[in-house]
């Protein structure tokens, strides 16, 4: 992994913090020496995740659900009175969507995509930035995806959701620019997590076709995924804002 020393004694938050990429990035942060809100509607995995740190790593767990206005307030205004403020803002938290065809689809299944993984990652920024504002700047990095620049059938929702999410992150960088907040998405490919291995087992044949769709030949480990969120986290990237960055292994080139 590669060391930012500069992130060493930052905050940040990381939404959908108890398992997977989430996960992947509050050990990578904390082993940076940043203070970490771990924020997760998943009670037990949050904590699991918690006590999984090295001794030593400053971090807190905070129940959060990003579809709740009066919960994401709750989860920086917890950052900010255990740490004394926010620097860094992973927006991760996400869910699958149904794997129905657009006709098909119920309103329910559309809505909870829709609601978690674009309107929470808008609700996470609304709270976040005045936070990012009081200490002058900051890094806010949002999880899209590569079906966040490509399509997929049976993905509507999820692909109208994660394209969602690039646009915002380049609205919300032309916006705070300006103001010392860097804004950037990055879109991964398929990561082998749990989420995938629900897909996977719902779907027969699905890992073989996704294997098939990466050129480099296979799918991404999640700390794949966290070295890209250090670096638009620290400043190595600091002339970078309003980016998607692929970590896809190739699939949205294919």
């Amino acid at each position: 992994m590669p060391e930012y020393p500069e992130l060493a004694g930052r905050v940040a938050v990381v939404t959908g913090g108890a398992g997977g990429i989430g996960r992947a990035c509050v050990n990578a942060y904390a082993a940076q020496g940043v203070s970490v809100v771990i924020a997760d509607r998943d009670d037990a995995a949050g904590r699991a995740t918690l006590d999984g740190l090295p001794p030593g790593s400053k971090a807190i767990f905070v129940p959060t659900d990003v579809t709740d206005a009066d919960s994401v307030r709750a989860m920086v205004r917890a950052a900010v009175d255990t740490f004394g403020g926010l620097d860094i803002a992973y927006n991760n938290a996400g869910v699958e969507a149904a794997g129905k065809a657009v006709a098909d689809m119920a309103d329910r299944d559309w809505q909870r995509v829709i609601d978690v993984n674009l309107t929470g990652v808008w609700q996470c920024m609304r709270a976040e930035i005045p936070a990012l504002l009081a200490r002058g700047g900051g890094s806010i990095v949002n999880t899209a995806s590569a079906l966040g620049q490509v399509a997929l059938p049976l993905q509507a929702s999820y692909v109208a959701s994660k394209h969602g999410v690039i646009g915002l992150t380049k609205a919300a960088a032309l916006e705070y620019s300006t103001r010392g907040i860097r804004i950037n998405a990055i879109c991964p490919g398929v990561v082998q997590t749990a989420m995938i291995d629900e897909v996977a087992a719902a779907n027969p044949g699905f890992m073989a076709d996704m294997y098939a769709k990466h050129p480099i030949g296979r799918i991404a480990a999640v700390d794949e995924i966290a070295d890209g969120v250090l670096w638009l986290s620290s400043s190595a990237s600091a002339f970078v804002t309003g980016s998607a960055l692929s970590i896809d292994g190739g699939y949205s080139a294919a």
